[in-house]
């Protein structure tokens, strides 16, 4: 039984793959300073709760927070005897190309996204992932990924609005009922909600623009279906791209060791 693991600068994400399906998925704050044997006795207890009762023989890891990972290879090492794939690492292998500049570090969860669109939708991709930033990744006519852009995440653009200006409140993201605002939580709501589908629209467009030829928008991450509501933005919306990314490389690096 495979689990595959995304580590996110907020959230960490588990789901256990029987090689058909995910039979389960949670999510635990990141934190560095969490141990192995924490790890274990959470999971351990989830699966207990849920009764699941599986052995895990492969695990599969990506993440954008490094100091995460040894305390996650421990956890793979004393408690499941495998030793993990880390995505990013050279010994794990991608069945897709990275063609950016020289000594660039790619996060692996933008990796590991190109990989599943691929997969699922072939290429001449945009993926736009709403995460702690919001970042748009471009698949070529291949799948190999080619670059792409880095905007703040909606949510830290609201903390920011709130920590900077003491007079601001901190509110939710939703979708105003009017563009002009009469109240200070609407004027905030509204300047992110449009802006954000401002910035949605005139970067995916640029990007056609820019590489001459149609291309499908896949979105992930929770705030995706919200901003579908209110404009045709996206071809698809898929929750699970980044957890089916991970499987695919898994079975990738299997089948060539």
């Amino acid at each position: 039984m495979l689990l595959t693991i995304d580590c996110g600068n907020t959230n960490t994400a588990f789901a256990i793959w029987d090689g058909r399906t995910f039979v389960a998925n949670w999510r635990c704050a990141t934190q560095h300073q969490r141990t192995a044997d924490e790890y274990y006795t959470w999971l351990r207890t989830l699966m207990n709760l849920n009764s699941i009762d599986v052995a895990i023989t492969d695990v599969i890891i990506s993440s954008t927070v490094p100091r995460v990972v040894f305390n996650l290879r421990v956890l793979c090492d004393r408690y499941f005897s495998t030793r993990p794939y880390v995505v990013g690492k050279p010994e794990t292998k991608l069945p897709v190309g990275v063609r950016v500049d020289a000594g660039t570090q790619v996060g692996p969860d933008r990796l590991v996204n190109t990989v599943a669109g691929f997969d699922r939708h072939g290429g001449d991709l945009i993926i736009v992932d709403f995460g702690t930033a919001t970042t748009f990744d471009v698949a070529d006519t291949d799948g190999a990924y080619i670059g792409g852009v880095i905007a703040p995440g909606v949510n830290l653009s609201l903390e920011a609005l709130h920590m900077a200006a003491a007079a601001l409140p901190h509110v939710d993201i939703t979708q105003p009922q009017r563009v002009v605002g009469t109240n200070t939580v609407a004027c905030m709501q509204s300047g992110v909600f449009w802006g954000y589908v401002g910035l949605i629209k005139e970067i995916t467009a640029r990007i056609r623009a820019e590489r001459d030829r149609p291309m499908k928008v896949i979105a992930t991450g929770g705030l995706a279906p919200l901003f579908q509501q209110a404009e045709d933005l996206f071809d698809t919306y898929e929750d699970d791209l980044t957890m089916h990314g991970l499987t695919v490389i898994h079975s990738y690096n299997k089948e060539n060791p």
